[in-house]
């Protein structure tokens, strides 16, 4: 069941009273949507129909693909120790410390991984005898964008469906591995995983950041960046506060702990540092 419209929705996700912001009785219910959603980590355990997921992947391979090329692949595990073999690493690691904390994701009726896919388009060009003239960076960048624009669309599609959904990129700490897995080819490669399932309570609507620091007239302007990240880090700490600061070890507890310093303390500690590697090994050249 949909929730009740609320018109304020946007102007209490972005912190403004911006009378453009407010949602119209009349708006669209994707508006709406879009303006109240927010990623699920609590299911009900009950299953997700196959043919509902098929349905739904279908629907995310309508949204838009570059040049038509349509490089995004879908991969619905449903071997129980598959997905064992999958999730198994993903509480490796610093970020994983927090997973073995919290094991939604092993609870989660459903697991998905979003591919990127450059393989079927070199085929092309064997079959056809054409030589392929765009070996470079741009050849991984196009599929690893179609496969994010398909799993958005999926999530949109599915909560429209009533269920609730959390994308991982935390696969991508363990990318070599979930790719024989799932025994991906040359030129295939895992972009995200995705939770799925039917939601055991309601999602929380995260804050996001003011709409002057993220979106531009004309040309980019850092004009007023620090006093607006600032004014959000208040604003988050406030409202939302994290559940815990990361890595105390290394820089103590700090009295006010907002936003922009939660995400400065996640990236001071390497991840993924391999994946490069990885994408070459699956025959990409990013130069």
């Amino acid at each position: 069941m949909a929730p009740p419209a609320d018109p304020k929705a946007l102007q209490r996700r972005f912190g403004t009273d911006d009378p453009n912001l407010a949602l119209a009785a009349d708006a669209p219910a994707l508006h709406q949507q879009l303006a109240t959603r927010g990623s699920v980590r609590a299911f009900t355990g009950e299953p997700v129909p196959f043919a509902l997921l098929e349905r739904l992947s279908a629907l995310a391979l309508c949204s838009p693909t570059k040049s038509d090329l349509q490089q995004r692949d879908i991969v619905i595990v449903e071997d129980a120790q598959l997905r064992r073999d999958i999730l198994a690493p993903l509480a490796e690691g610093p970020q994983g410390q927090a997973w073995l904390k919290d094991l939604w994701l092993r609870d989660a009726p459903v697991l998905m991984i979003f591919c990127g896919n450059n393989r079927r388009q070199r085929l092309w060009h064997g079959w056809h005898e054409i030589p392929f003239a765009n070996d470079h960076l741009d050849a991984f960048f196009n599929a690893s964008v179609d496969a994010g624009i398909a799993l958005s669309a999926f999530v949109l599609a599915a909560e429209a469906q009533g269920l609730g959904a959390c994308p991982i990129s935390v696969i991508r700490n363990h990318a070599a591995r979930i790719s024989a897995l799932l025994k991906l080819p040359q030129h295939v490669f895992p972009v995200a995983g995705l939770g799925v399932g039917w939601p055991a309570r309601a999602a929380r609507q995260s804050f996001r950041l003011p709409l002057a620091v993220t979106v531009h007239r004309d040309t980019y302007n850092e004009e007023g960046l620090r006093d607006a990240v600032e004014g959000y880090d208040r604003r988050r700490e406030t409202a939302q506060p994290f559940g815990q600061q990361r890595y105390m070890e290394r820089f103590g507890r700090a009295a006010h702990y907002g936003w922009s310093q939660d995400k400065a303390r996640q990236y001071s500690v390497p991840e993924r540092a391999d994946f490069g590697a990885h994408i070459r090994e699956r025959g990409f050249k990013l130069d």
